[in-house]
């Protein structure tokens, strides 16, 4: 996990603060950094994330698996990442074996998009197949550890308020590591490759993100092998339906002394 809030994370501005009662002040605080990410893979452009430009390699890698072209970390044989100005460009060598996905996915696209699902060109495309889930069979009560614990490890939101955090959690709800992001979807794939780079299995342990519960996700859970997915606000409806679809455990509207199971 990011212990420091730098340059390529925040910069400071200046707002003006007016109150209620019309006083106006100056005041300097720290905005979060977001930025073209454009994702290259052997030599094809695939997509442009919107996205606050640290932990390029854990995002390129689990933006990987999730986008399903590669299986496993071995698939990849190099990442490297370049400051393109405007921008950074993470290039991502692929293994023989998957690299026809990038060509069958890319003709499948309309254009480069935040996300991995928002490019597609069909809804077949969009809500392909999941398989299934892999089975929870923790406690509640470690979700509720984990949401105690998630604050203290976040920096760039404590020094921002505006980005959001993916923890890896174990079965008791300890936090093994957290990534943040300006978006959501960019902090779980960030958690999700730095977990394929240090070997990690879930091993019954799950998923905490301080962000509502859209389907990509539930997907990005599911195709992680993820066995449950907790979120901080509420689920969207295809949320709902594509977990029930794939068996995955959710728990949503996690409080600290409440939480809704899906």
């Amino acid at each position: 996990m990011t212990d420091h809030v730098d340059q390529c994370t925040a910069a400071s501005r200046h707002f003006l603060r007016v109150g209620a009662d019309g006083e106006q002040s100056s005041v300097v605080r720290p905005a979060p950094e977001e930025l073209p990410i454009a994702i290259e893979c052997n030599g094809i452009g695939y997509a442009v994330l919107m996205a606050t430009p640290d932990a390029l390699e854990d995002l390129a890698l689990g933006f990987a698996l999730t986008e399903r072209l590669i299986d496993e970390a071995a698939d990849v044989r190099a990442i490297d990442v370049h400051d393109a100005g405007a921008g950074m460009v993470v290039r991502l060598s692929l293994a023989r074996r998957v690299a026809p996905r990038i060509n069958d996915r890319v003709r499948h696209r309309t254009s480069d998009a935040s996300c991995g699902l928002c490019g597609v060109a069909t809804m077949e495309q969009a809500l392909r197949p999941l398989p299934p889930a892999a089975r929870w069979d923790g406690e509640d009560a470690a979700i509720f550890r984990a949401y105690q614990a998630i604050g203290a490890q976040q920096p760039l939101n404590v020094a921002t308020g505006g980005v959001h955090a993916a923890a890896w959690c174990r079965r008791d709800g300890t936090i093994l590591m957290v990534r943040e992001d300006v978006g959501r979807h960019n902090a779980f794939d960030k958690l999700i490759g730095a977990g394929m780079r240090a070997g990690l299995a879930w091993d019954g342990g799950f998923a905490l993100l301080t962000s509502r519960c859209s389907y990509e996700l539930v997907e990005k859970a599911v195709l992680a092998q993820c066995p449950l997915l907790a979120t901080i606000s509420a689920p969207t409806r295809l949320a709902l339906d594509r977990a029930a679809q794939a068996g995955l455990a959710l728990r949503v509207l996690v409080r600290g002394d409440s939480l809704l199971a899906a």
